[in-house]
């Protein structure tokens, strides 16, 4: 008797114990997914690059700039002479409007107070602020992965909007001011 408590006990820790074996996915995955992906912002990127270049194409007067970031942009305002440029944590004050691409307003902000690089702003209008000096006025366009991209602002910006923005740098102050 003593016998058959240990075999019983010998199997249940042998047999009993044993972990579930993983399961085997049914399907394999090729990754397709993330191709398709991939393609459809290819066409959405160069769609959006042949609009804009139209639009430059088509305003002969202005004389548009390529930033480094992907986006273009003309000075309706420039000043010459040399003087400070936002840097991180520098409080800026400026007005802006934003515009879709066929000029239909969107927004219209007055007096925008902005820390750089530690508050919340679309990643091409934190990257055109960089290159403003106060008292200039830039217009920026957009891509709209510079923009609001696929998620759109969840107010006026729908998805993948390239936009317009007009902006005025007013001051700028310094962080250690």
């Amino acid at each position: 008797m003593k016998n058959l408590h240990i075999i019983i006990i010998v199997m249940l820790l042998c047999f009993g114990c044993k972990s579930p074996e993983a399961r085997m996915p049914e399907s394999v995955q090729s990754g397709s997914f993330l191709k398709e992906s991939a393609e459809r912002n290819k066409k959405l990127n160069e769609k959006e690059k042949n609009l804009i270049q139209s639009i430059i194409k088509n305003n002969p007067d202005k004389n548009y700039i390529a930033s480094e970031s992907g986006f273009w942009y003309y000075y309706n305002t420039k000043v010459e002479s040399d003087t400070i440029q936002p840097e991180f944590g520098d409080i800026l004050d400026f007005d802006y409007n934003i515009s879709d691409i066929n000029g239909n307003e969107i927004y219209d902000v007055e007096n925008r107070t902005y820390v750089m690089d530690k508050q919340e702003l679309f990643t091409g209008l934190r990257e055109g602020l960089k290159l403003m000096k106060p008292e200039e006025s830039v217009t920026f366009i957009f891509p709209s992965q510079k923009a609001y991209g696929y998620y759109g602002d969840d107010k006026k910006i729908g998805t993948n909007i390239p936009l317009i923005c007009e902006v005025t740098l007013n001051t700028i102050t310094q962080e250690n001011d």
